[in-house]
């Protein structure tokens, strides 16, 4: 016979309580962590294309003597490596193929033309940064909604090292357009 006492009765009482109580917190961690998302989201997406991006090799060359702002164009990707960093708003860019590449049939892994162009051409490690200058926590995949091989537009400000093994431009990122593509 199990005795039910007044004392252990509002002891369980007060424990399932406390344990709704820290369900609804961690509903509303959930909530704000969403609309957190959603906020930076909608701070960082442009609406339309923004004019005048250049290619990761004109950026590199307009970025010989200082940081600055610009508009770079190209597509998440990286040379034989995952183009994301997990949990952070940051990823790889690479130069898009040119116009030839994109004629039906054409492969621009397979074409010797445009394998020797992208292998010249610099590679774009882009970084979301908050407020407080700290990389953003949030994976760039759920943030923006893109996967590699997307094309995207960044807007930020530009810095190339030509001392560098190889040739990357670091670009932290102050806005984002995604392209639509076919």
């Amino acid at each position: 016979m199990i005795r039910v006492t007044v004392k252990s009765y509002c002891l369980f009482a007060h424990g399932i309580l406390l344990l709704a109580g820290l369900a609804a917190l961690a509903d509303q961690s959930v909530l704000a962590a969403a609309a957190d998302v959603d906020a930076t989201r909608k701070s960082l997406v442009l609406p339309a294309e923004p004019a005048g991006a250049l290619t990761p090799t004109a950026a590199k060359a307009k970025l010989a003597k200082s940081p600055q702002k610009l508009v770079i164009a190209g597509q998440i990707a990286g040379k034989g490596i995952d183009p994301f960093v997990k949990g952070k708003a940051s990823f790889a860019m690479l130069q898009l193929p040119d116009d030839h590449a994109k004629k039906p049939g054409h492969n621009a892994d397979d074409c010797p033309f445009c394998k020797k162009r992208l292998a010249k051409a610099p590679m774009v490690a882009v970084q979301f940064v908050g407020a407080d200058g700290k990389e953003l926590p949030i994976d760039a995949r759920e943030l923006f909604g893109v996967n590699q091989g997307a094309e995207v537009v960044v807007t930020g400000t530009a810095s190339f090292n030509p001392k560098l093994a190889l040739p990357i431009i670091q670009l932290k990122g102050e806005g984002i357009y995604i392209r639509k593509t076919p």
